[in-house]
């Protein structure tokens, strides 16, 4: 069986973007391959074209091309014949697309489509409250409502993209799943009092509750710190980078116990994750976190939202604590209880562990991929 994956991203050097949605696939990808499964990615929106072979997947970097008019469709249509043209040589059992803008929305493709529900851009909109864009609306119900088949990364996005876009499709959960050989403890001394939020610095994320919390915090714990690590985004709302946005919540005194790490390579963030105290993920919108996933499996103490696609993960009181994003007392003070109970943070990060490698470990989770697409290709 041949699976190819159709992405804008991947973490790869010769790739331009990474991000969850490539993480996610990375995972699947190297884990298929290890069960002998042929893997094929078709990577669009690159700097080049590009054919290569790297330990068992072929990459296809497609160039992005700039067009006078009509360039959404006409690039999708230059995508679709590159595949085509490539099935056509090595058969493809099944693409797998990300459902993000919809990007086979209008692609004519001659092997069976499958999406796989990372959140669409209306799903974001919908969890964030904002507008969406008419014409992305429009591109990702097309690509859903043209696929033979669409699965997702958690039930609760499943539901909600499903209310979203009125979709009468039965949509099966396949949750993402992490290496925990990869991803397992390492004893490096702790910092005291240390706080670690790692992903994207942007509202969507809870990190402005983080910083009215954090600033609470500071109330009762003065000696608390707070690390921030990866990229500084444009707030969609206010069009200010959200670190500045984060700062305003902050006065003085809380402002020096902050850290701001922007660029690092990802075996110095494992290194920042394992030396934090206490994660704080208190995210509004998510689908199925690779970051959660990381954190769990490395035994980290964590204080995250409870909306929806959480309670498919973590268990309150058991492997965390999890909190309204509104309530930012109740941020401050899980915050606060799990850095002044060590032995609490430390069952909480066992736990975690546990329920990882119990439930979303990647040898289980390609199991019940590769059992899926068995199916789905007979």
């Amino acid at each position: 069986m041949n699976i190819a994956f159709l992405t804008q991203e991947y973490p790869h050097p010769r790739v331009q973007r990474a991000a969850g949605i490539g993480t996610s696939i990375k995972n699947l990808a190297e884990s298929l391959v290890a069960n002998k499964i042929g893997v094929s990615l078709f990577i669009y929106d690159q700097k080049e074209d590009a054919v290569f072979e790297e330990n068992g997947i072929t990459f296809h970097l497609i160039k992005k091309i700039q067009y006078k008019f009509l360039g959404w469709y006409l690039y999708r249509k230059h995508i679709a014949r590159y595949i085509n043209n490539t099935h056509a040589v090595h058969t493809i059992d099944v693409l797998e697309a990300a459902d993000w803008t919809g990007i086979t929305a209008f692609m004519k493709l001659k092997m069976p489509l499958v999406i796989r529900l990372h959140g669409t851009d209306a799903y974001f909109c919908n969890l964030e409250g904002r507008p969406q864009k008419k014409k992305n609306f429009w591109f990702e119900s097309k690509a859903l409502k043209s696929a033979e088949a669409v699965i997702s990364v958690s039930t609760f996005t499943a539901e909600k993209t499903k209310e979203i876009f009125q979709l009468s499709t039965s949509i099966i959960t396949l949750y993402n799943g992490i290496d925990v050989e990869k991803f397992k403890p390492l004893q490096l001394p702790k910092q005291p009092n240390s706080i670690l939020y790692f992903g994207s610095i942007i509202r969507k994320k809870g990190v402005l509750d983080l910083a009215k919390a954090f600033q609470l915090l500071q109330v009762k714990n003065p000696d608390a710190s707070l690390t921030l690590i990866g990229a500084n985004v444009v707030d969609v709302f206010e069009k200010k980078p959200t670190l500045e946005l984060f700062y305003k919540c902050l006065d003085d005194s809380a402002k020096k116990r902050v850290t701001h790490l922007a660029h690092m390579p990802y075996e110095e963030v494992v290194q920042q994750i394992a030396k934090a105290e206490v994660l704080v993920l208190p995210s509004r919108a998510e689908a199925f976190p690779m970051t959660w996933l990381e954190a769990m499996a490395m035994e980290k103490a964590m204080v995250t939202s409870n909306i929806g696609w959480a309670n498919e993960l973590m268990i309150d009181n058991e492997t965390g604590l999890m909190i309204d994003p509104d309530n930012h007392q109740g941020l401050a003070d899980a915050m606060g209880e799990l850095l002044s109970n060590p032995e609490k943070a430390e069952r909480f990060g066992k736990n975690a562990r546990k329920r990882i490698v119990s439930n979303f470990s990647s040898e289980i989770i390609v199991k019940q991929n590769i059992d899926y697409y068995t199916q789905f290709v007979k």
